[in-house]
Order: C-alpha cells, then sequence, then structure tokens
C-alpha cells in the first residue's frame, strides 16, 4: 500500500519538500483551470460579440454553485480520509470516500434537473434580459443541464484522491480535462469551426470534464488493492457518525459556496443596469483575478492533507511551521501580482476584447478588485485550517462574515455612493476585516493546542 512513502511524507519529509510535493501539482492543476476558464471569455471575445461575453458571465454563478457540492463531499470527505489516514483508521477512509463519490453523483443529477425544471426564472434571477437570455441559456444546456454530473464528480474524485497523498494524480486527472477543454474550446465557438458562440464554449466544457472523470475512474481501477478510496456501493456505511463527520466540514464549506454565489449573483446584477459592456467587462475581470484566487487557493488545499494528518497525530509543530512557510509564497506571490494588476489593468483587459467601452469598464474593475488580493493569503489558510482540522464551526462564522456581514453589504453600499465602479472595492473590503480575524483566531487555536497538548476536535471517527 505504500504506507511508508505516504507516512514519510506527512510525518518526517522536511516542510518545504512536502509542502511543494503536495502542492505544486495542485497549483499547477489549478493554473490549467485558470487557462481553460479563461480561454472561454478569451475566445467568445475574439467573436467581438459584448452578448456572447455577457452569457459566459451571467452564467457563472450557476457554474460557481457547483462548487457547493464540491466543497461538501469533496472538501468534507477528503478531511475526513486524511485525518482518518492519521488516526490509521483505514476502514474509515474507505466509507468516507464511498459517501462522497455516491453523494456527488446524486446531487450532479439533481442538479441537472432543478436546473431544466427552472430555467426561466433563473435566467431572470441571473441578470439575463431579452438580449442575452437567449444566449445564456444555450450555454447552460451544455454545462449544467447536460454537465453538472460530470463537472461535480471530477473535482470531488480529485480531492478524495489527493487526500492520500497522490497530489499528481489529482492534478493530471483535472488538467487531462481543462487541457482538452482548451484544445476543443475554439473548434467549437470560432466561425472557421462550428460556429457555436458561448454555446460551443458550454459543449467544450462538458466533453472535457466526461474526460477528467474518465481518467479517475480508469485511475482507481488500475489502483485496485493499493489505495483506500473506495467506490464500491457496499462501502457505504449504515452508522451515521462518518456522515456527520463529513459534513461538519462540508456542509460549513458548501453554504460559504452559495453565499460566493449570491454575492456574484448581486455583482452581476448592478453591474448588468449599465448594459452589456459593463457586464462584459466585468466577466473579463472576474476571469483575470482567478489566477491569484485560484493558485493561492490551490496551494492551500494542497497542503490540506499535510494539516489533517498531523492535526490528527497530534503533531503541533509540524502544523505551524506548514503554515508559515505557506504565508511565505503565496503572500510574496499575490503582492507581486497585484502589483502587476493595477500598473496594467487597461493592457490586460484589452488581451481579451477589442472594444474600447468593455476596456474602459474592465481597467477600472481589475484596479479595485485586485487591491484585496494581498490578504487572500490569510483568509485561505485560516479556511484551509479549519478545514482539515474538523473545524467546520469556524469556516461556517469566516463565510458569513464574508458574505453576509461585509461583502454584500459593502456592494450596495459602494454602488450607491460611487455607481457602477464602487461594486470593485467591495471585496476589499472584506479582505481586510478576514485577514485581521484570521491572525487573532489562527494564534488563538494554536495557543489552545500547545496548552491542552490534543487536537480540539476528536482525531476520527472510529469504527
Amino acid at each position: 500500500m505504500e504506507d511508508t512513502q505516504k507516512s514519510a511524507l506527512f510525518e518526517s519529509v522536511p516542510i518545504s519538500r512536502a509542502v511543494l510535493t503536495l502542492g505544486i501539482p495542485t497549483v499547477i492543476s489549478s493554473l490549467v483551470a485558470i487557462i481553460y476558464s479563461m480561454a472561454d471569455t478569451y475566445f467568445v471575445g475574439l467573436l467581438n460579440a459584448p452578448i456572447q461575453t455577457s452569457a459566459v458571465t451571467l452564467a457563472s454563478p450557476v457554474l460557481l454553485a457547483f462548487n457547493a457540492v464540491n466543497n461538501l463531499f469533496g472538501v468534507g470527505s477528503s478531511s475526513m480520509m486524511s485525518r482518518a489516514l492519521g488516526s490509521r483508521d483505514y476502514d474509515t477512509v474507505r466509507k468516507s470516500s464511498a459517501i462522497g463519490f455516491y453523494c456527488a453523483l446524486a446531487s450532479g443529477l439533481l442538479f441537472s434537473l432543478l436546473v431544466t425544471v427552472f430555467r426561466s426564472p433563473l435566467l431572470m434571477v441571473l441578470g439575463a434580459d431579452s438580449s442575452t437570455a437567449a444566449a445564456t441559456g444555450e450555454y447552460m444546456f451544455w454545462t449544467a443541464t447536460c454537465g453538472a454530473a460530470p463537472s461535480i464528480l471530477n473535482v470531488v474524485m480529485a480531492y478524495m484522491v489527493r487526500s492520500e497523498g497522490a497530489s499528481l494524480h489529482a492534478s493530471i486527472g483535472s488538467m487531462s480535462g481543462c487541457l482538452l477543454n482548451i484544445v476543443l474550446d475554439p473548434i467549437f465557438i470560432m466561425p472557421w469551426g462550428l460556429n457555436m458562440g458561448a454555446a460551443g464554449a458550454g459543449c467544450a466544457t462538458f466533453l472535457s470534464n466526461c474526460v477528467a472523470c474518465l481518467y479517475f475512474l480508469v485511475l482507481l481501477a488500475v489502483k485496485r488493492g493499493r489505495t483506500y478510496i473506495s467506490i464500491s456501493p457496499a462501502m457505504l456505511p449504515h452508522s451515521g457518525k462518518i456522515v456527520l463527520g463529513i459534513c461538519a466540514v462540508g456542509v460549513p464549506a458548501a453554504i460559504q459556496n452559495l453565499l460566493n454565489v449570491t454575492g456574484m449573483t448581486v455583482l452581476n446584477n448592478f453591474t448588468a443596469a449599465s448594459g452589456p459592456d459593463a457586464v462584459a467587462a466585468m466577466g473579463i475581470v472576474q476571469k483575470i483575478n482567478m489566477i491569484p484566487m485560484q493558485v493561492t487557493f490551490g496551494l492551500s488545499q494542497g497542503i490540506m492533507p499535510l494539516i489533517s494528518y498531523n492535526y490528527a497525530s497530534g503533531n503541533v509543530n509540524r502544523m505551524k511551521d506548514t503554515l508559515f512557510f505557506y504565508i511565505k509564497i503565496a503572500g510574496a506571490f499575490l503582492i507581486a501580482l497585484t502589483a502587476v494588476y493595477f500598473v496594467g489593468a487597461g493592457s490586460i483587459v484589452a488581451l481579451f476584447m477589442d472594444n474600447e467601452a468593455v476596456v474602459g469598464y474592465g481597467a477600472q474593475f481589475l484596479r479595485g478588485m485586485c487591491l484585496a488580493q494581498p490578504f487572500l493569503c490569510l483568509d485561505f489558510l485560516a479556511v484551509g485550517v479549519f478545514q482539515s482540522c474538523g473545524l467546520g464551526r469556524y469556516s461556517l462564522v469566516f463565510a458569513l462574515l464574508r458574505k453576509i456581514v461585509l461583502e454584500i453589504p459593502a456592494l450596495f453600499i459602494l454602488n450607491r455612493l460611487f455607481p457602477v465602479y464602487g461594486v470593485a472595492y467591495a471585496q476589499l473590503v472584506a479582505e481586510v476585516v478576514l485577514a485581521t480575524a484570521a491572525v487573532v483566531i489562527l494564534m488563538h487555536l494554536f495557543r489552545r493546542m500547545y496548552s491542552e497538548g490534543t487536537p480540539l476536535q476528536p482525531r476520527a471517527v472510529k469504527k
């Protein structure tokens, strides 16, 4: 079972090497995912049709909602699996993975059904009007009606594979779909290809997610007998303890993502009041801003198994050293990229669409939104620690603070004070407060761990 190698990575390998071993494949996977996400916007933008670009932007909250399910069963089950590995409770690992797989599959199918049945009212909620509804609906047909299940399932399986320390395999699976999507996008979107516009971007995404799912299924079949991950229905537990352990982390993570969907919907509705050019600009800026966000998030997710394992085994010093190493590399990256974005905002937006009005809106949006990026390092770190240690209530508090208490009210207030452009600074308001809270709470948690000498939660669910 390669137990010795896995244990060494979590227990004795130098922190820098362990973090990079787990984190670099995840970051590369995140970068490829960003490129493929940007590919939709880039190739649709080449059509120089703001309505088509607006369709991709307006539908993005629906795709972001997939992450609520990803977090519920991906983050929840992988955290449970890593903590169980740290306690040598391999039966819990197998049962947790089975729950994650089948619940993700069922949720994806249910998601497709709901999007199909409530298509018309959903388009209204997203901010689509008579000019953008048709293109938005066509994009959602492929990405949500057809694509919800494979989109959710491949992410959840990547989380489960990563929980065992197989970060490279998790990244290869994710990247296989992303790279295929990049290849298919121009073929499906552009006039010289199938000329499907935004709908073609959705179709390419659907097919690429199916390929990623196939990779993980083949991987689990090949590694049978050498992995603790199980997708056998026989491993579904009869006891509710494991389900509760998964939900303790997964439900707050899912709520956090649903609140992100709410915030994005509010933002898009405010922007839609200024017309398709502003919506297209906001969509482009959101994709550009995904680079620092996803790299930082990818690194934080990459170190989660290391945090979970050492939390369960009581090695607080190794946990703390891991966090400090993360802060140094993630913080330096975010500060550097923020400077590049602020100085070159107009030129960066112009890469995606040659439209003076769109570039004008986008440059102002990007300068405001990029200022929040340096604070993401501490925010993502805190949430990653909470999820790794099974402290779901803390991540739920952060989610409520971020959206309900800070960001969404800031959107309303700033849009009222500075119409259109004020919304770009709402995230900055939220992240400054959250970064401060993250430092205070993490210091408190480590003081308690040192004083009590044991984890704050049960180390793993026993049989």
